[in-house]
């Protein structure tokens, strides 16, 4: 069996679970509503205030699947009772970002500024706590897989790099530097 997908997924206060007949996992709390279809070889059962989920063989498809949709449903639920939130922040000298609305205005250095349309479902802040301090942005959002895709796509405009550290990091993310280029070396 999956280490992973043998654990029952544990249903919080106020988060509801609903199977339809087509094995479409609808869960409701109290940040908002997620659907997610589930491969029809995969039972999914609610036993009392949890999910459980079982595979009809070990081939190697069943068993992959057997602990991703384990892991999918899980994510649902923590997304819609506590949400989840990632903290971004801008690395280098004049960069700057502007929340207005679901829009966000990125200064990078580069000659034109970047307007990244965020979705619906992630919000963002832009936040510059004193003068001198790197912009930090706070994405938020109960869906945990469109919230990756938005940071990473964020961090795609201007990465990390490696020399002075300059770029969009994930706030505590550790960069490994390099050393320049020795004046003496020949």
């Amino acid at each position: 069996m999956s280490r992973i997908g043998k654990l029952p997924v544990n249903l919080p206060q106020g988060v509801a679970v609903t199977i339809d007949a087509a094995n479409v996992v609808t869960v409701k709390g109290p940040l908002g509503v997620l659907r997610q279809k589930v491969d029809s070889d995969i039972k999914v059962s609610i036993e009392g205030g949890s999910v459980s989920f079982t595979r009809p063989t070990d081939q190697p498809r069943h068993r992959s699947m057997h602990g991703l949709y384990r892991a999918l449903i899980n994510n649902m639920v923590l997304g819609v009772s506590t949400g989840y939130t990632i903290r971004q922040e801008l690395v280098g000298v004049g960069y700057k970002v502007e929340a207005k609305g679901q829009v966000l205005e990125f200064s990078l250095g580069y000659s034109h500024d970047i307007h990244f349309e965020l979705p619906s479902e992630v919000k963002a802040t832009a936040v510059v706590a004193k003068k001198g301090a790197n912009p930090v942005i706070t994405l938020t959002s109960i869906d945990k897989q469109l919230i990756g895709q938005v940071a990473a796509k964020i961090r795609s405009f201007r990465k990390p790099e490696p020399y002075k550290g300059k770029g969009i990091r994930f706030v505590g993310e550790h960069i490994r530097r390099k050393a320049g280029k020795s004046a003496n070396a020949k």
